[in-house]
């Protein structure tokens, strides 16, 4: 602290650290700046971003209320943590209307495993702890994670495919739609086409999953051989 005379009248001078600028201050800013709308948004075109913000903000705006993310803040740090280090973001690929698929909410979606698989696909073999990153990163309980390495007996890695598919599972209640969220997940077709994979890699996930639920061999290969014959 110093006081510095001027003309007769002293003013004083505080040196202080400069303030820091946090996410959450930047993000209080953003939606100060947000038109107010009660309306319901159904397509990211209705999002309307103010033309004063600087474009990486828009981008990170749009992305957040494409999102809804769980708890803002965290779900903030991953992202921008995820484009300093050129990685895909937690982004969903649009607006994902509200479903009730499952005994208890665990906050785990079609969107939100869409961008786990977005994140992750690319790495095949994948830590556990890589996996536990990105799924706190969406604020999805710890306790469901740790259930589906349970029940898949990963144990410090594991193939990517497997872990999505017993995530898959969890949303659906029988196996033919999770085969059917596998697809739609995983197609390289157009959102509304057809949805296809590979008949091979149809397969794995059958053959998997059959496994895990304990459907004998006798039943899976008769399945198998039924579609082979279609084929």
């Amino acid at each position: 602290m110093v006081q510095v005379e001027t003309g007769g009248r002293s003013t004083r001078e505080q040196y202080q650290k400069p303030r820091k600028v946090t996410i959450a201050s930047v993000f209080v800013k953003i939606l100060k700046l947000m038109p107010i709308s009660n309306n319901p948004h159904y397509c990211h075109e209705q999002i309307q971003i103010p033309p004063a913000l600087p474009d990486i903000l828009k981008q990170f705006t749009k992305a957040a209320i494409r999102t809804q993310p769980k708890d803002v803040l965290k779900w903030s740090y991953a992202y921008f943590k995820a484009m300093a280090q050129s990685e895909i973001p937690p982004v969903k690929e649009r607006l994902e209307l509200p479903i009730s698929t499952q005994k208890t909410d665990t906050g785990l979606t079609p969107g939100i495993l869409r961008i786990l698989n977005n994140q992750l696909a690319s790495l095949k073999i994948v830590s556990l702890s890589v996996i536990e990153e990105k799924w706190k990163d969406l604020s999805l309980p710890v306790e469901r994670f740790q259930e589906i390495c349970r029940i898949g007996n990963f144990a410090n890695i594991c193939e990517w495919r497997w872990f999505l598919a017993l995530a898959a599972s969890d949303l659906c209640a029988t196996l033919s739609e999770t085969l059917k969220l596998i697809c739609e997940i995983l197609t390289a077709d157009p959102e509304g086409g057809a949805a296809r994979l590979p008949f091979e890699q149809w397969l794995e996930f059958y053959r998997y999953l059959a496994k895990i639920d304990d459907i004998p061999d006798e039943h899976i290969n008769k399945v198998l051989a039924h579609l082979s014959f279609d084929m």
